[in-house]
């Protein structure tokens, strides 16, 4: 489902971008978009955080709802 690739990316991204704060002290997002206060970087948040939740529900589908093959042990 589309929905559910731009959430992922989205929250690909977020992970990246903490990963840099926490190894670098370096926020991508708020260096790229005029700093963490600006609008475009709290959207940007926002999307991120949105995101997240939605690949929570990722955890709980079905394999027949998001097209997953079958394992066999």
């Amino acid at each position: 489902m589309l929905w559910d690739k731009i959430a992922l990316t989205l929250a690909i991204i977020g992970a990246l971008n903490w990963g840099s704060i926490g190894l670098f002290s370096f926020d991508i997002v708020a260096f790229l978009f005029g700093g963490q206060t600006s609008l475009l970087s709290r959207v940007i948040f926002g999307l991120v955080g949105l995101a997240g939740l939605w690949c929570i529900t990722l955890l709980f589908r079905h394999e027949e709802e998001t097209g997953g093959a079958h394992h066999t042990a």
